[in-house]
């Protein structure tokens, strides 16, 4: 019964990683989705919300500030896993419920209801979902026009897959941006020319979209991308990864070039001014720059390895651009990217953490989790979907980030 429950759920994250939605930008069309939701039953709050190994990351939220929480206390876990919807009239008169943290704690939730969103192959990969801050009823019209918007998001997931371009900034999308480099790298690959890639961050943007509101943010998104486009060539593909986070693949360049790229782009975002209710914005971005090498020989090596740069660019104190440099360490097998639900285990086996595995090779992993705070040096990595439990080693932590290698 546990085998058959683990290769379901490692089913499930294979769907969901096929949408390759997981800490995309926010996008209108599911925004829309989200507040047509609260007016039409009158909540405070409502979220699309997609759970992969170790937390629930919120496509649309409107009315809750998180972006994303751990998955263990989530009301959205239990949501995806019903047939048809799980409605709580009254957390605190469940047992089940009255002291989760949510409840207890922010956002308050007194009502929930949510209904799955199902892959057209019958996996669920999250939830639509409803909450009060106060207890209500909720008549089954009321779910039934709440599973009908449920299809409305899938068929949004559906439509996203297809789109090649972001509406904000007019980058290519993720999944456009990923498949224009699958195309280019194997064409580098096979006529063994020179391939780079650039990932860059904004600064402190967060902090941009606190002060200024979330329009403002808007503007410097579109400003940034704007900038970085007149400094690149027809044939640089610029596409849009994350929320403030732009990549660009740059065909026939090697590292020194790349790295002049780089800088090019570093002084166009320096020189924007954006003009805000609050005074003019200045702004400046961290920049990672890889290489394409014989130790790397598919697309996610080649971004993970600018992402690095990007990491130790932000590290060093941001505003600059890094160079990945490969390890002098012998060659290790190359990680492929994967969606993986993982436990961590230390403190000999009393201490346990949900994991999402997003990197594997035979000696190495690249690991997400809600906060490195507390995780030692050495732990014990268990995947369950694989029969695979091993010991390993950190050789890399940042911020919800674990790189390791196997002891």
């Amino acid at each position: 019964m546990q085998d058959r429950a683990r290769i379901e759920e490692q089913d499930r994250l294979a769907a969901l990683d096929r949408y390759d939605i997981l800490d995309t930008p926010q996008e209108e069309a599911f925004d829309r989705i989200t507040r047509l939701t609260r007016r039409i039953f009158d909540m405070p709050m409502s979220t699309i919300t997609l759970i992969d190994g170790h937390r629930q990351w919120f496509k649309s939220r409107s009315g809750v500030e998180a972006c994303e929480t751990p998955k263990g206390p989530s009301l959205c876990d239990l949501a995806r896993r019903e047939a048809r919807a799980l409605v709580i009239p009254d957390t605190w008169a469940d047992d089940r419920f009255a002291q989760n943290p949510f409840v207890v704690g922010s956002p308050n939730i007194r009502f929930y209801a949510g209904v799955p969103l199902r892959t057209p192959d019958g996996h669920s990969i999250g939830t639509l979902c409803a909450m009060d801050t106060r207890p209500r009823p909720f008549p089954e019209t009321a779910v039934e026009s709440l599973a009908d918007l449920s299809h409305i998001v899938m068929s949004e997931l559906a439509l996203r897959r297809v789109a090649m371009t972001d509406g904000l900034t007019g980058a290519l999308s993720r999944r456009a941006f990923r498949e224009e480099c699958g195309r280019t790298l194997a064409l580098a690959l096979r006529h063994r020319h020179a391939l780079s890639c650039i990932m860059l961050d904004l600064d402190h943007f967060k902090a941009i979209n606190d002060r200024h509101g979330h329009p403002v943010g808007d503007r410097v998104l579109a400003a940034v991308a704007e900038a970085c486009r007149s400094e690149l060539r027809a044939s640089d593909a610029f596409g849009r990864m994350g929320g403030e986070e732009f990549a660009v693949l740059l065909p026939y360049t090697d590292l020194d070039a790349a790295m002049t790229v780089a800088g090019k782009l570093r002084a166009a975002v320096a020189r924007l001014r954006i003009p805000a209710p609050l005074g003019v914005l200045s702004l400046s971005a961290s920049f990672g720059v890889a290489a394409l090498e014989a130790s790397v020989g598919h697309l996610d090596g080649l971004l993970e390895n600018a992402d690095a740069a990007l990491y130790a660019a932000k590290a060093e104190g941001r505003d600059r651009c890094a160079a990945w440099q490969p390890a002098p360490a012998p060659e290790q097998p190359m990680r492929r990217r994967v969606l993986k639900a993982g436990q961590i285990s230390f403190n000999g086996g009393r201490s346990v953490l949900d994991c999402t595995v997003r990197s594997l090779s035979e000696t190495e992993a690249g690991l997400r989790i809600d906060s490195t705070a507390g995780v030692p040096e050495t732990f014990k990595l268990a995947i369950g979907a694989d029969r695979f439990s091993r010991l390993c080693r950190v050789v890399q932590k940042s911020e919800g980030r674990l790189d390791v290698v196997f002891v």
